[in-house]
C-alpha cells in the first residue's frame, strides 16, 4: 500500500481528525462514532473493515451474576463504624488495610462493561495479487459526525462513510465507488460471547444471545440495503455483489432497566426491530440529513478561534507528534482537543442511555481496565465538567437519571452500612446498583461520592436558573445527601468540630478523621441542600438543621507549615509527595470555596506546585481548570501541553495510561475556564489568558445565570464580549475589559450600568436581550 497525503476535505478542515493509513491498534488508532447508546469505532482497514461496536447497557455482573449484594455487608456489623471512629479519635491515623480488615467486602459479581463485537467487511480481491492502493484517508468530521474512508484501487475511487444517529437509534454505514457496479462485499458479525446466535436473512443479520454471568438478553439487528447489483444471505452472513453502493443500518439492545432490584426490563428484540425497519424505510439521505441536523444543533453552538492554522496534508498524528507548545499549528491541535471533547460528550451522553463511563460509550473488550464503570471519586464527575460551559446541556441528562437510579439502592446501603438516612455511593458503582464497599484498601471508601454526584443538580439548576428542575429533580437527591452527612458526621474530640469520620483522601495516605477533600465536598452539600431549601422556601425545620450544622462543620481549609494548603486536618503533607491525585484542592476546582488571590489561593498554588505537572491523563486535566481558576493561564496552558505531548494517543483519546475520556472532557473545561468563569455569580472574561494566545473569540460559552457568552481579544485584552440573557434580573461582569472601562449597549443603544468595582458592572439584564460590552 501506498500512504499518500492529501489536504483536508470537507467543510470544516479545522474540526477534522485525519489520518493516511488505516488503523493498526483499536485503543490509540481506531475513530469513535455515537448516539449516547450506541458506539463503534472505524478501522479503516482496505481488505477487511472492522467496525467494533457497542451498546452501553451491555454489562456483565448484577443481579443473576454468581454473589452479587449490591456491596453491601452481608450481615450486620454493630460497632463497625464506631470502632474505627474511636481508633481515629485515640491516634489520628489507621492504615488503609486496617480499615479495610474492618469496614471493606469482597467485591462479588460486580461486571464489566461488554464489547457488543465487530461486524467484519470482506471486500473481495479480483486476483491474487493485492491491488496497490493510493490517495488513502481515513477521518472524522467533528462538525458532520461522520467518519469517512476514501482510497483508490485499480483505477476506481472508493469511499465509506459511517455515522451513529441519535434520532433514527441506529449506526450506519455506506460503501460507494465512482464506478458502477464495483461495490462487492461479504458482511458478518464475530463476538465474544458464548452462545449468540448469528442468523442471515432477507438481507438482514440477527445477533441474539443471553450472557452466560447473569443471563442479560442481548439483541443487534444489521440490514444490508443496495443500490444496484444483488444481495444475498446465507448461513450468518450477507453478501453484495456488483453494486453501484450499498449501507446498513445497525441498532442493539437489551434487556437492563434502570430499576432497583432486579434491572431487567423488556426482551430488546421489538425495540431493535422497530428501530432498523423504520431506518431503512427513510433512506441513507434523510437518514444522514437527520443526523447531521441533530448533531449540529448541539455542536455548533460553540465555535473557538485561538489564531489556529491547520496546515495542509499533515495528518492528526504528525500533527499531535509535533506539537510544541507554540505557533498555528500547535494552536490548530488545541482548538481541535477543545472541539473534540465537547463531540465526545455528544457521542456518548444523549437522553435516553446510561452516562458516559470511564471509556465513554466505547469498549473493545470483555474485561476493559476498572471494569469501564463509574468511579465516582472524580472520574465520572469529570466527564460532565464542559457540559454546561460549553452549552451541552442536554448533555447531562443521562447523568441526572443515573444519580437518581441510584438513590434506591443507596438507600440501602445507607441503612445497613451506616446505620443513616438518605443515600450513599461509594468509591465506584455501576448500572446495577453498586452503592456499597469493596475491600481494595486504598480505593474501597469515599461515602462523599454521592454528594460530589448532587452538585451536578445544583450546577445544572445554577446555570438555567430552571426553578421546576430545582423542585423536582435536584432538591430531593440534595436533601437525601444532606441527610445521610446529618447522620454520619462526627465531633472531633481534639477540637468539637465535626468531621467526616472515617475519612480518606482518593488513594493516598492513611485514613484519618476530617481529610481536607471530605470536609469541603460535605459543607458544600450541606449548603447547597440549605440554599435549595431557601430558594424553595421548604422544610424550615431541617433548614435549621443544617444552618446549626454548618456553623460546627469544620472547613477543611488549613495552611501548613511549608505554606500549602493542607490534605488532612493533622499538617501531614510531605512536600517531596507528586501523587496524582491532588483532591485537597476540591474547595478550588470543581468547588467554589476558595477565593482567587485569598490566602487559601495562594497556599493551593503552593500544594499544585509541590506537586509537580506529572500524573495521568485525567490528573493533567484537572491541574488545567485548577491553574486556571487560580488566574494563571500560563500555568495552565503548560499542564495543557503536557497532556498533549505525555497524555495523548493519536486519535486524540487522552490516555491514562489506558485510554479513558475524563481527560478528554477535563481538557475541554479546562480552556473553557481560561476563558469564561462564573463560579461565583459573576461573569469573569478571560481570567486566565495564557500569552500564547494573545488574540482570538469565542462564541456560544454559557454561564451561571442562564447566560451565553461571546467574547474577542487581541493583544492579550478582551475587547469585546456580548451576554445574552435568558433571564430576567441584575447580571455581574468582571474583567480587565470592564476596568479599562467599556461601553455597554444593547438593541436600543447604550444601557446604564452600576459600577461595583473597579473592574466590575451590574448589568440590568431582561430575558431575550443582549448586552454588548466593547472597549471605548
Amino acid at each position: 500500500m501506498t500512504e499518500g497525503a492529501r489536504p483536508p476535505a470537507g467543510p470544516s478542515p479545522e474540526l477534522t481528525l485525519w489520518y493516511a493509513r488505516p488503523a493498526r491498534d483499536w485503543e490509540s488508532e481506531t475513530l469513535p462514532i455515537g448516539n449516547g447508546a450506541l458506539g463503534a469505532t472505524i478501522y479503516g482497514t482496505v481488505a477487511t473493515e472492522r467496525v467494533q461496536f457497542n451498546e452501553k447497557t451491555l454489562w456483565t455482573g448484577g443481579p443473576g451474576s454468581p454473589g452479587y449484594d449490591f456491596g453491601n455487608w452481608p450481615e450486620p456489623r454493630p460497632g463497625a463504624l464506631a470502632e474505627v471512629r474511636a481508633t481515629l479519635d485515640a491516634r489520628g491515623r489507621a492504615t488503609p488495610e486496617e480499615v479495610a480488615g474492618r469496614l471493606g467486602h469482597p467485591k462479588t459479581g460486580y461486571g464489566a462493561y461488554q464489547t457488543f463485537g465487530e461486524l467484519t467487511v470482506e471486500f473481495p480481491q479480483e486476483s491474487d495479487t493485492p491491488v496497490e492502493v493510493d490517495d488513502y484517508r481515513r477521518e472524522l468530521s467533528l462538525a458532520e459526525a461522520v467518519a469517512r474512508v476514501s482510497y483508490r484501487a485499480g483505477g476506481v475511487g472508493y469511499l465509506r462513510e459511517y455515522f451513529a444517529s441519535h434520532p433514527a437509534g441506529v449506526i450506519v454505514g455506506r460503501f460507494s465507488a465512482d464506478r458502477p457496479g464495483r461495490v462487492s462485499f461479504t458482511l458478518r458479525h464475530t463476538g465474544p460471547h458464548p452462545g449468540t446466535e448469528v442468523v442471515a436473512a432477507d438481507g438482514r443479520l440477527t445477533v441474539r444471545g443471553a450472557l452466560a454471568d447473569n443471563g442479560l438478553v442481548h439483541e443487534a439487528q444489521v440490514q444490508v440495503l443496495t443500490e444496484g447489483g444483488t444481495r444475498s444471505a446465507t448461513g450468518n452472513a450477507v453478501t453484495v455483489t456488483g453494486a453501484d453502493a450499498a449501507w446498513f443500518v445497525l441498532s442493539a439492545g437489551t434487556d437492563y432497566a434502570d430499576r432497583h432490584p432486579k434491572y431487567r426490563g423488556a426482551d430488546p428484540h421489538p425495540k431493535v426491530t422497530a428501530a432498523v425497519d423504520a431506518a431503512a424505510r427513510q433512506g441513507h439521505r434523510a437518514l444522514l440529513a437527520a443526523h447531521q441536523a441533530d448533531h449540529r444543533a448541539l455542536f455548533d453552538r460553540v465555535r473557538l478561534d485561538l489564531g489556529q492554522r491547520m496546515p495542509a496534508g499533515v495528518p492528526t498524528d504528525a500533527l499531535l507528534a509535533g506539537y510544541g507548545g507554540g505557533g498555528p499549528a500547535d494552536r490548530a491541535l488545541e482548538a481541535l482537543t477543545f472541539a473534540y471533547g465537547r463531540y465526545l460528550l455528544i457521542a456518548s451522553s444523549r437522553p435516553g442511555s446510561l452516562p458516559a463511563n470511564l471509556q465513554g460509550v466505547w469498549n473493545a473488550s470483555t474485561t476493559p481496565p476498572w471494569a469501564g464503570d463509574y468511579h465516582v471519586n472524580i472520574n465520572l464527575q469529570m466527564n460532565y465538567w464542559p457540559a454546561h460551559s460549553t452549552n451541552l446541556a442536554e448533555t447531562t441528562e443521562p447523568l441526572h437519571a443515573f444519580i437518581h437510579a441510584l438513590r434506591a439502592p443507596g438507600r440501602v446501603s445507607a441503612r445497613r452500612i451506616f446505620d443513616a438516612r438518605g443515600w450513599v455511593v461509594g468509591n465506584e458503582t455501576n448500572p446495577f446498583g453498586f452503592t456499597g464497599v469493596h475491600d481494595w484498601p486504598t480505593a474501597f471508601w469515599f461515602p462523599e461520592a454521592g454528594a460530589w454526584l448532587a452538585r451536578h443538580l445544583w450546577e445544572h439548576y445554577r446555570y438555567t436558573r430552571d426553578a421546576d428542575f430545582l423542585a423536582t429533580s435536584a432538591y430531593p437527591v440534595l436533601r437525601e445527601v444532606a441527610e445521610f452527612w446529618l447522620d454520619n458526621l462526627h465531633p472531633d474530640p481534639r477540637d468539637g468540630l465535626l468531621v467526616v469520620s472515617p475519612s480518606y483522601s482518593p488513594e493516598h495516605g492513611d485514613f484519618t478523621a476530617g481529610a481536607a477533600m471530605s470536609q469541603q465536598i460535605v459543607r458544600e452539600a450541606v449548603g447547597t441542600a440549605l440554599a435549595a431549601a431557601e430558594i424553595l422556601d421548604t422544610d424550615p425545620e431541617l433548614r435549621a438543621e443544617l444552618a446549626a450544622v454548618l456553623e460546627r462543620l469544620d472547613p477543611g481549609l488549613r495552611i501548613g507549615s511549608w505554606g500549602q494548603l493542607q490534605e488532612w486536618k493533622a499538617d501531614l503533607d510531605d512536600q517531596e509527595s507528586r501523587h496524582r491525585h491532588v483532591s485537597h484542592l476540591y474547595a478550588l476546582h470543581p468547588g467554589a470555596q476558595i477565593v482567587p488571590g485569598g490566602p487559601e489561593a495562594l497556599a493551593a498554588a503552593v500544594s499544585l506546585t509541590a506537586r509537580g505537572d506529572g500524573g495521568t491523563g485525567w490528573s493533567k486535566a484537572w491541574k488545567i481548570n485548577f491553574w486556571a481558576r487560580l488566574r494563571d493561564g500560563d500555568r495552565a496552558h503548560t499542564m495543557l501541553a503536557q497532556q498533549l505531548r505525555d497524555s495523548t494517543l493519536p486519535n486524540l483519546w487522552d490516555n491514562h495510561p489506558p485510554f479513558q475520556l475524563d481527560g478528554n472532557f477535563g481538557a475541554t473545561a479546562g480552556i473553557a475556564e481560561m476563558l469564561v468563569q462564573s463560579q461565583h455569580d459573576v461573569v469573569e472574561l478571560l481570567p486566565a489568558l495564557p500569552g500564547v494566545w494573545p488574540a482570538g473569540s469565542v462564541s456560544g460559552l454559557r454561564a451561571a445565570g442562564d447566560l451565553t457568552v461571546d467574547l474577542d481579544w487581541a493583544a492579550g485584552r478582551a475587547t469585546r464580549a456580548t451576554l445574552t440573557a435568558g433571564r430576567d434580573g441584575p447580571v455581574l461582569v468582571r474583567g480587565g475589559l470592564v476596568a479599562a472601562g467599556c461601553r455597554v449597549t444593547d438593541r436600543d443603544g447604550g444601557v446604564a450600568v452600576r459600577a461595583v468595582s473597579a473592574d466590575t458592572v451590574e448589568i440590568p439584564a431582561a430575558a431575550g436581550r443582549a448586552y454588548t460590552l466593547t472597549a471605548r
